[in-house]
């Protein structure tokens, strides 16, 4: 018999679509599960403390209700600080997501890297100890932006958005000691790759935009090599610990998250 146990990708808000999205193209079989915390949006702004008790707690009842397989956290923040809680809670294979530096390292030319994430991710010790294992010789300039996640999210809704936001967002980089030699940007929360186009736009100068969800799927792919798939899997579900917005559900549909529900 086939396995049907669902692969589950859990963030705050909807920006781990930007990691069901490359997970999906290499696991077209897969049966996917997307939970959002939406009560308890955005966590970039929220304690360490509060992520490191909620996170664990969440997807302990999510783990309990839809038996995945695998658990992503398609989430940086969390990632950078509730993993290893919820490794030590949950008796299920674990995916986390932390800051793209090293293929930013490797990538840049001109040795000074831009790390755009939100205020909890860029101030953890995590972010220096990725800097110091794989961009030593760089200068990594790091910028939080609650608002930009606020813009991926109003995108998925459909909303338009003044450019010159995204511009005073960048300002936060470019605007720093050496920041007008960055040539590559860390998107370091998983919301900003769906806004990465209006991020290029935006930018003073010609930038490469780099993140972990084409190096998570390639871990998916690795840990779940081997497993049996449905031969036609259900409908993605899209789950939420809040009333769900009716505007996001065109989005959803187009990644394959035909079915809503509320924890």
């Amino acid at each position: 018999m086939a396995d049907t146990r669902p692969l589950l990708l859990f963030d705050s808000g909807v920006g781990g679509l930007s990691v069901l999205a490359p997970a999906r193209a290499l696991l077209p079989g897969a049966p996917l599960v997307y939970a959002a915390d939406s009560a308890g949006f955005p966590y970039g702004t929220r304690s360490e403390a509060e992520i490191a008790a909620r996170v664990p707690a969440l997807l302990g009842r999510l783990a309990e209700r839809y038996k995945p397989r695998l658990i992503v956290i398609a989430c940086n923040t969390a990632s950078t600080i509730a993993l290893p809680h919820v490794r030590a809670a949950l008796d299920v294979p674990i995916v986390g997501t932390v800051p793209a530096i090293k293929p930013a390292a490797e990538a840049s030319r001109t040795r000074v890297i831009g790390v755009l994430g939100t205020q909890a991710t860029v101030r953890q010790p995590y972010v220096d100890d990725l800097t110091a294992r794989f961009a030593a010789d760089c200068t990594v300039l790091r910028h939080g932006s609650a608002e930009l996640v606020e813009l991926a999210e109003a995108k998925l809704r459909g909303e338009d958005a003044d450019p010159a936001r995204y511009r005073a967002v960048l300002d936060g980089l470019f605007a720093q000691a050496a920041g007008e030699r960055i040539d590559v940007i860390v998107n370091a929360c998983t919301h900003f790759p769906l806004v990465e186009a209006e991020l290029a736009a935006a930018a003073p100068h010609p930038v490469r935009f780099v993140d972990g969800g084409p190096g998570i799927a390639r871990r998916i792919a690795h840990l779940t090599q081997g497993q049996s798939w449905p031969d036609s899997p259900a409908p993605g579900i899209a789950v939420f610990t809040a009333q769900p917005d009716p505007a996001l559900a065109p989005a959803l549909a187009g990644y394959g998250l035909d079915q809503i529900e509320t924890l």
